[in-house]
């Protein structure tokens, strides 16, 4: 028995199919609206910590997402300049604990396609195309769904996993939105040399953080952490161009990055966002997950994993209990609040520490605590 036979969920990104998996692997009627026409893979590539690893295993993806991937332990710093040198070489806790690698580098698209595949060979119903526009909770075992002003039936949960920009969150009426904090990130997807087998960083020079992850045997993408600026009229072309123009004080593997750059490699923009959502995260049978209830600079690469652990818990939960009650959000909220606030307020002091220039700040011993905390599941 469990405590919903049918779940709308709102948004086709990692944590909504996370959510959407775990649900049809019980038996549970699933309808995921997406107001997308099809997959969105925006930012080339994605940095996975283990604790991601970990919960994509409990979805029973990870075997194809480790083959689709390029997992790697540790983390190299450099300094700027022609010669790039190595300033430490240093050690990753695994978070996910032994039986994962610290971390992995994957294609964005590869890592939606492998999820938007387990859904529906779950049982799930994916509907592209398909918005979310209204609610009504007016009887207490449900919701009424209005997907593009219809109505799409009864449901007893609505799961808003629907981004930074949730619509489910304003039809809640909760006006905590993801402010800007001050840096706008380039991002590309370039061939890897051979030297780059795990994620490097740059600190100093022209930007704040440059740097690189490698995604599968041929492949990485790079980025560039910048002050936030209005860039996002520019065209195709000037953004290429000012990616490289930008990477051209940093060295090494950035010179082939510059090469692919120049032969026309694509390169997108989007400012650092952060908030946490307060308290509860339902209002009666609607709840928001993932980017919807809280995001973050990604200083520590917490993001994906923090929205994943969402879907896992709730999930879990949903097919545990035999009810919806004040018992199951009561544990939700405990296990998931006070943890995903902690990734929050410690990323966006990295970032703050980065905007300010505070070279005293104990950067490592914050995210080394961090990485302690997450190592303990949730």
């Amino acid at each position: 028995m469990t405590a919903v036979s049918k779940v709308a969920i709102a948004g086709a990104g990692v944590v909504g199919l996370a959510a959407a998996i775990q649900l049809a692997k019980a038996g549970v009627e699933v309808d995921l609206y997406e107001a997308k026409p099809e997959l969105s893979a925006l930012g080339s590539g994605i940095s996975l910590q283990g604790n991601a690893l970990r919960a994509f295993d409990a979805l029973g993806a990870w075997d194809d997402i480790r083959a689709a991937g390029y997992p790697f332990e540790g983390l190299t710093l450099r300094a700027p300049g022609p010669d790039a040198p190595v300033v430490a070489s240093l050690p990753d806790v695994k978070t996910g604990g032994p039986d994962y690698p610290a971390a992995m580098g994957m294609p964005r698209a590869e890592l939606a396609r492998i999820l938007l595949s387990h859904a529906e060979r779950a049982g799930a119903r994916v509907h592209f195309g398909r918005k979310i526009t209204g609610l009504d909770a007016r009887a207490s075992d449900g919701v009424e769904v209005f997907v593009d002003d219809a109505s799409a039936g009864v449901y007893d949960l609505l799961i808003g996993a629907d981004g930074l920009n949730s619509a489910v969150r304003g039809l809640l009426g909760i006006d905590t939105v993801p402010e800007p904090n001050g840096m706008g990130i380039w991002r590309t997807f370039v061939s890897r040399p051979p030297e780059v087998e795990r994620t490097e960083l740059y600190y100093g020079g022209p930007v704040y953080i440059a740097g690189y992850t490698p995604t599968g045997d041929d492949t990485m993408y790079a980025f560039l952490v910048e002050k936030s600026q209005d860039r996002f009229g520019v065209s195709d072309e000037d953004a290429t161009s000012i990616m490289l123009e930008e990477s051209r004080a940093y060295g090494g593997p950035w010179e082939s990055i510059r090469a692919d750059l120049a032969k026309g490699a694509h390169a997108n923009y989007t400012w650092f966002t952060k908030h946490i959502v307060e308290g509860r995260w339902n209002r009666g049978r609607v709840v928001i997950i993932g980017d919807a209830a809280h995001s973050c600079p990604p200083t520590i690469a917490q993001g994906a994993a923090q929205g994943l652990e969402d879907a896992v818990v709730l999930t879990e939960l949903l097919v545990s209990r035999d009810t919806i009650d004040d018992g199951l959000w009561d544990e939700f909220h405990a296990r998931r609040v006070p943890r995903a606030t902690a990734v929050v307020e410690a990323s966006a002091q990295l970032a703050q520490w980065q905007i300010d220039g505070d070279r005293d700040a104990d950067a490592g011993g914050l995210i080394f605590g961090i990485a302690q905390q997450m190592a303990t599941p949730a």
